[in-house]
């Protein structure tokens, strides 16, 4: 029914830049096999969607109008809309996906509200909605509190969206199988599709239950108490699975804020040291970290701090591995290959001597050394991703969730202030705090890593002695590139 030339009019080609065009037709094929699977009503509904447009509609305007008929696309087209990689006009009509006027009829949400909401609460609902997303339609109210009134929001599941997921969740289940067989015939790297779709679909369904919402908004609420920039709205009373009650925010996305461009900065720091540093450099056993952060959930409110929106899907990364990414960093700081080598097999599925992993590790530390990158969370996350594209490495859910924060966060604060490295703020506030944790290691046993900086003290003096080698491995790494590395000497 969705015939082809309707998909390649979308422009998908487009999604992936010139470094990845080997990998566009099995995009096309995954997109195609994904909206050939949907029942014909669905289709149907996406054919008169496209037909409605203007003949001379460009691919960026169909794109975008495809991906709004599909929540599990539509998802993943605000995680893509700030990414830089992509065509600007391709952007621009992404970024609409963030936060979009309402256009579910108000009477069919009124009804599902009044539905959930049926021992009358002491609210005045409003007629119109605020905005809508990909799941959910926001509806502000007021409330009286302490003799005074106050602003809420309702935030409603759409009438029929359960349905919509029920029926692209389960093509999910299929497109793994699809995609690494279609890979196979397209000559491409054998990559774990199933499990890692397997993951996002179960990640992806959290979307739609908002009680997990609920309950990840009560425990971010409580991490960020005392930290006076950042705003965890506060639920109240009236939660339901399909409601969420919680205060009104008042503000605008972080980059449509007009804001001199030394606040953009300072904004941009906290972005980076709050949401990221403050769970990453924290002793807790299982951190918890915000897993969307597109535009359309970091607010800049009218009172100076930021507001952190829509806690459905959240991350944990345990202390272990978090331990893990900084041992990697320090192997890159000391060009000790053998180091990072251990440290990506505990992370994932390779093993440590594996030649594809060991190839990888030599080419990022080239990066290091010969290219001046610093070997920062941008540099590893790129190594890893490289690592990803070349063989079926798997690594845990949540830690592949990790690496599209930081990229999504990384794309919004490229937004917000151009050029600037989310290292700099999340590595200094991992300074900080080692120096502050300095005392209690003069006391410690050499292999305690109870530290919130994930390293014990044998660590330390490893990676010491370990710096000590650097010109050493400089001048081999030298030597390796006047000589082909299948024939360097071991």
């Amino acid at each position: 029914m969705l015939h082809d030339e309707l998909l390649e009019s979308i422009g998908l080609h487009q999604l992936l830049p010139s470094s990845l065009a080997s990998w566009r037709p099995l995009l096309a094929d995954g997109m195609t096999f994904f909206l050939g699977h949907l029942p014909a009503h669905r289709q149907e509904e996406i054919l008169a969607h496209q037909l409605a447009l203007p003949a001379r509609a460009d691919a960026p305007i169909r794109l975008a109008t495809l991906l709004v008929q599909c929540p599990t696309l539509h998802k993943l087209g605000q995680v893509l809309a700030r990414n830089r990689q992509l065509p600007e006009e391709i952007r621009h009509q992404l970024q609409k996906l963030e936060s979009m006027p309402p256009t579910t009829p108000m009477e069919s949400v009124l009804t599902r509200l009044h539905d959930e909401l049926s021992d009358d609460p002491p609210v005045d609902v409003a007629q119109d909605a605020l905005a809508e997303g990909s799941v959910a339609v926001i509806v502000p109210f007021t409330y009286r509190e302490n003799g005074q009134v106050r602003d809420g929001v309702f935030k409603v599941l759409k009438p029929g969206i359960e349905e919509k997921f029920d029926d692209e969740i389960a093509v999910w289940g299929a497109l793994g199988t699809f995609l690494e067989e279609r890979g196979r015939n397209l000559g491409l790297p054998a990559l774990d599709y199933r499990h890692t779709l397997d993951s996002v679909r179960e990640l992806l369904t959290n979307e739609i239950h908002l009680r997990v919402e609920q309950h990840n908004m009560r425990a971010a609420r409580a991490f960020y108490a005392h930290d006076p920039r950042i705003l965890v709205p506060r639920l109240l009373p009236w939660c339901t699975p399909r409601v969420t009650a919680m205060e009104r925010i008042f503000g605008v996305k972080v980059t449509d804020a007009r804001l001199s461009r030394l606040r953009r900065a300072d904004l941009a720091s906290t972005l980076v040291s709050s949401l990221v540093g403050q769970p990453f450099w924290s002793v807790a056993q299982s951190a918890m970290f915000h897993a969307d952060l597109h535009a359309g959930n970091l607010f800049a409110t009218d009172d100076g701090r930021l507001a952190v929106l829509d806690w459905s899907l959240t991350l944990r990364l345990s202390k272990a591995d978090r331990g893990l990414l900084v041992s990697i960093i320090l192997g890159g700081l000391t060009l000790d290959g053998e180091r990072i080598c251990k440290a990506v097999a505990a992370l994932g599925t390779i093993a440590a001597d594996d030649p594809i992993l060991e190839h990888a590790v030599e080419r990022a530390l080239d990066r290091v050394a010969f290219q001046g990158r610093f070997p920062g969370f941008d540099w590893v996350l790129d190594f890893l991703d490289e690592l990803a594209l070349e063989t079926a490495t798997g690594f845990r859910e949540d830690f592949v969730l990790f690496r599209k924060t930081w990229f999504s966060l990384s794309d919004v604060i490229g937004d917000m202030v151009g050029a600037y490295s989310p290292d700099i703020p999340l590595l200094m506030a991992g300074l900080t705090r080692f120096i502050a944790e300095l005392p209690e290691r003069l006391f410690a046993r050499p292999e305690s890593t109870c530290y919130s900086t994930h390293l014990s003290n044998a660590d330390m003096l490893q990676a010491s002695a370990s710096a000590c080698l650097i010109p050493g491995r400089y001048w081999a790494r030298c030597w390796q590139g006047l000589v082909p590395r299948e024939f360097s000497p071991e």
